[in-house]
């Protein structure tokens, strides 16, 4: 008999990554089991990745929001909560924990799982779920979710994450080059430019090309002016997600800052150094297969010799193992 779930976590990049193992274990432990994923529309492809999801329904809280009660909006809306009143589930699972996701838990039918009051980001959502689970709220992300889906549906998993992402990977030849997201949402994330000089010429002395990643204008020139005058060296034109997950499946070792890709990076298993300057690695390690560095804390940036310390061990390392962490030694 199959059993009917639908996920809502519909952002954002890093934090979906982070959702993947977990939906490896459900289809692992849940005979039978069908998983919808509701998900903002700009992010739809990361759950389509998976091959346990069913079925992907977007959402456009975040084009909505600009204009709330605008016609068009008020429209999609409408036909958002037609879609799911006529869809039942089993088990409806909030993984965000948020007043924003309970919204939508609201529009369904089927029993409400969430976290409880003490669990969640926003204690006030807890009181919307017909069944309420406990999960520790200090612990990474990853470990965080597969806790929560366990708790849903009354398993023990157990093994290092899965994040699902074997259509990338599978087959994939790794290239020499090196990934590079030297970009932020904010500038207090920012890294030096004269550190990225330096990761930049011990890559090119390891025989590495640089394919620097950029969302918009503004680190399209940043990205620039940090590889001008260089060889073999270039800013990546714009991609959809799936076109830089294929990207990143063949890089020999992306370097970048805390953000979804640089975490995508470490989900496909290749060797990845995570630069955190206004974030906490606690909560949101870099996790994978492969090589791990999540260097730094908020507010104390990690120097450019930590961050070449990785770099070496990166590529001198050929199969998976352990994670290193802001606490281990480099």
């Amino acid at each position: 008999m199959t059993t009917k779930i639908l996920i809502v976590r519909t952002s954002s990049l890093g934090d979906l990554v982070h959702m993947l193992p977990a939906m490896s274990d459900i289809a692992l432990h849940v005979p039978d089991a069908s998983i919808d994923w509701l998900v903002e529309e700009g992010f739809a492809e990361i759950p389509a990745w998976h091959p346990a999801i069913n079925e992907v329904i977007p959402v456009a809280h975040r084009r909505w929001r600009r204009n709330w009660w605008g016609r068009q909006s008020r429209i999609e809306r409408a036909a958002l909560k037609r879609n799911l009143r006529s869809r039942s589930y089993d088990v409806v699972l909030d993984m965000q924990g948020l007043m924003k996701s309970v919204w939508l838990v609201r529009q369904t039918r089927g029993q409400r799982h969430g976290l409880d009051r003490r669990s969640a980001r926003e204690p006030l959502a807890s009181f919307f779920y017909d069944v309420k689970h406990t999960v520790n709220f200090w612990q990474p992300a990853v470990i965080r979710q597969r806790e929560l889906a366990a708790a849903a549906f009354n398993y023990t998993f157990e093994g290092p994450p899965d994040f699902g992402l074997q259509a990338f990977t599978d087959g994939r030849d790794i290239e020499p080059y090196a990934v590079i997201m030297p970009s932020a949402s904010r500038n207090d994330k920012l890294w030096p430019a004269e550190d990225w000089e330096m990761v930049f010429d011990r890559l090119h002395e390891h025989g590495l090309g640089l394919k620097l990643l950029a969302g918009n204008a503004a680190e399209t020139e940043r990205a620039l002016q940090l590889i001008s005058g260089r060889e073999n060296a270039e800013v990546m034109p714009r991609m959809s997600l799936g076109e830089i997950a294929h990207l990143l499946a063949g890089a020999r070792i992306m370097v970048g800052l805390d953000s979804g890709l640089t975490h995508l990076s470490a989900g496909l298993g290749r060797p990845t150094i995570g630069i955190y300057k206004a974030s906490t690695p606690v909560r949101t390690p870099l996790q994978g297969a492969g090589y791990t560095a999540s260097l730094g804390e908020r507010g104390n940036a990690p120097s450019a010799q930590t961050v070449l310390s990785a770099v070496e061990q990166a590529l001198d390392y050929s199969r998976p193992g352990p994670t290193v962490s802001m606490d281990d030694p480099v």
